[in-house]
């Protein structure tokens, strides 16, 4: 195994509360800020649950790598294998996914990944990723874990958004993004599988958005004819998405979650333009560490 980057003994100072990144694609680069700003502040909590891109911040944040965190959802996008129409014509993807989580995570490649930091680390995690073959949500962890390969063909399962990026064959099954699961793509459900009732989540919508029926159910009708649960779970991915935020807003209310949602979200899931992404970032930056005191306090430090 390689050599953590921090050669001393890793340790977590949060040990009562979960931590749960929502997925959204590129509008990881505002909740970056997010991760960035827990690092800085030495905020290291003990159980971190991720689906979709926030699985790639649950990753990113237990190898306590503020400028990866950042690289993956800004700088990152100017890779030229990153993806485009070309890959996506190729059948790699909208967003060249094989390349962007199996390659270019490796020692010698264009964005390095920290395994030996992100063993070292005590927190348990959990990646969720859904299964097409049986309908099913599974939530990877440290016990499904052998290598680096493993961990990164694990959050490209969790990450690999329907028809947009090709399916992932692993382990006998076939697989698609986890937010088909039941909770629309927020791993509370983990979490509390885990024992936790106090939860830090960071979101990547609005305070008042509400997730609407899917405009291409004829594409994904069709693409996925052999696999029925897919359909099934996204048509009912609106519903479930929207009943598990409510339930996060009660939770705040009753003080027993607090929940970063941006400001205003200033890019889509797809964007790749490098300025518009750095904004994005500098924007969930500053809101994050406005929002800091609050998070300490609710956490305890």
């Amino acid at each position: 195994m390689p050599e953590p980057r921090h050669q001393e003994r890793l340790h977590s100072n949060v040990t009562d509360t979960a931590l749960i990144f929502e997925g959204g694609g590129m509008r990881g680069s505002y909740t970056a800020g997010a991760v960035t700003t827990l690092l800085g502040a030495g905020i290291h909590i003990d159980w971190v649950g991720g689906i979709s891109a926030g699985a790639t911040h649950t990753a990113n944040y237990l190898t306590r790598d503020a400028a990866r965190a950042r690289r993956t959802f800004v700088e990152f996008s100017r890779d030229p294998q990153f993806g485009n129409l070309r890959t996506f014509a190729r059948g790699q993807g909208l967003f060249n996914a094989e390349y962007i989580y199996e390659h270019a995570s490796l020692p010698d490649a264009s964005l390095p990944f920290d395994y030996g930091t992100f063993q070292a680390n005590p927190a348990r995690y959990r990646i969720g990723a859904f299964n097409a073959s049986t309908g099913e949500q599974v939530y990877f962890s440290r016990a499904d874990l052998h290598s680096q390969a493993d961990l990164m063909t694990q959050v490209r399962a969790s990450s690999s958004m329907p028809v947009l990026m090709p399916p992932v064959h692993y382990r006998g099954s076939v697989w698609v993004d986890g937010a088909l699961g039941p909770t629309g793509g927020i791993a509370i459900d983990a979490a509390r599988a885990d024992g936790y009732e106090k939860f830090l989540v960071i979101l990547t919508r609005e305070r008042d958005y509400i997730k609407q029926g899917e405009r291409f159910a004829a594409i994904y009708r069709r693409r996925f004819r052999d696999h029925p649960a897919v359909v099934e779970a996204l048509d009912a991915r609106p519903a479930n998405y929207n009943r598990t935020r409510e339930e996060l807003y009660d939770l705040q209310e009753s003080g027993q979650a607090m929940i970063f949602t941006p400001d205003r979200m200033p890019v889509s899931n797809g964007e790749r333009r490098l300025p518009r992404l750095q904004a994005a970032y500098a924007a969930g930056y500053l809101q994050a560490q406005r929002e800091l005191p609050r998070w300490k306090e609710f956490l305890g430090i």
